[in-house]
């Protein structure tokens, strides 16, 4: 055979039957990446929570994945349009508020990954969300405060009634009743995730109706909310990122968000090729909940929660709900 087309011949098989993919792979730090935010990474809740991810996929996986904060609801469609039209590769958005602009956004740019952090809507190809059990989570919120409270009175926000959010906060009010049988609750929702003067406000009217645990996920909403425990010496479970050191002696424990861990199972899963148009979920089992404690908590508290979690691990839950009959 003519040497050139021995040549060829090798080329060919290197090229498709030793895999393209393989061959052709990109490293890392040579694909386009995006997260956009919808508010500001120094929140201290939410946004901080998902940049902190930012930065341990950038550091784990060695990718240069950046950021935009600070992000309108009016320019949700027209951000994710400008990233695909430059041709980025995977375009990660933090909240389930961008489930719709994706969907309506994606189909016109089918060589663009789209993944919602706490999205619930996927579709063929490109829609791919990654959804922390944020319900596991407010489940161990829940039987903190519930067993902190001296009043029985708590108050509990959310930033919009959407379906998450009130599955989230529904789990929470049930789990505090775990301690707390006679509990009172005075629910509300913000419908806003940066008015600060307006979490203060609806803070304040809580405590003063007797709530002595106040729980606001609502992104900055929720530091008005902590501004007025601490102003009026009431206790407050921090939730999503842990808010311990930003009222010491006010913020009793807070629940959050291993982002790191789970940025990284998503970009790594992405950059394998292994994540999926489906909703991914990741909570307690998977490694992404975890709990901070202060002094204010007891031991026997801890060692419930603990208990909870080994629970929610198990599959056990109800078992576990067997153990708290009456109140304590």
């Amino acid at each position: 055979m003519n040497r050139k087309y021995v040549v060829m011949a090798l080329a060919v098989v290197l090229l498709f039957g030793l895999g393209a993919g393989a061959a052709l792979a990109k490293a890392p730090g040579e694909y386009k990446m995006v997260l956009v935010l919808p508010g500001p990474i120094n929140d201290q809740s939410w946004n901080a929570t998902n940049y902190a991810g930012l930065q341990a996929v950038n550091k784990e996986l060695g990718t240069k994945m950046e950021y935009v904060e600070n992000v309108q609801a009016g320019d949700y469609e027209s951000t994710f349009r400008n990233y695909a039209e430059r041709g980025y590769d995977l375009i990660m958005a933090a909240g389930t508020q961008f489930d719709e602009p994706a969907a309506r956004v994606a189909p016109k740019y089918p060589n663009t990954v789209f993944c919602v952090v706490n999205g619930m809507n996927a579709a063929e190809p490109n829609v791919m969300p990654v959804l922390p059990k944020e319900y596991e989570a407010s489940f161990l919120a829940g039987i903190v405060a519930g067993h902190v409270t001296k009043t029985g009175k708590i108050g509990i926000a959310g930033g919009f009634p959407n379906k998450l959010m009130i599955r989230l906060l529904n789990t929470y009010e049930w789990a505090a009743r775990i301690g707390r049988p006679d509990l009172q609750v005075a629910r509300a929702y913000a419908n806003s995730w940066s008015d600060v003067a307006l979490g203060k406000q609806m803070a304040s009217s809580m405590i003063d109706g007797g709530a002595d645990v106040l729980f606001f996920y609502a992104n900055q909403v929720g530091l008005g909310a902590i501004q007025a425990a601490k102003e009026k010496g009431v206790k407050y479970v921090g939730f999503a990122s842990d808010q311990n050191s930003v009222a010491p002696g006010t913020v009793v424990a807070s629940v959050y968000f291993d982002f790191a861990n789970m940025y990284t199972w998503a970009v790594k899963k992405y950059l394998d090729g292994t994540l999926k148009p489906v909703v991914n979920g990741a909570g307690i089992a998977e490694g992404i909940v975890k709990v901070a404690y202060s002094d204010e908590v007891s031991p026997e508290v801890r060692r419930i929660v603990a208990d909870a979690e080994e629970a929610v691990k198990k599959g056990d839950v109800l078992f576990f709900l067997s153990e708290f009959p009456e109140k304590p």
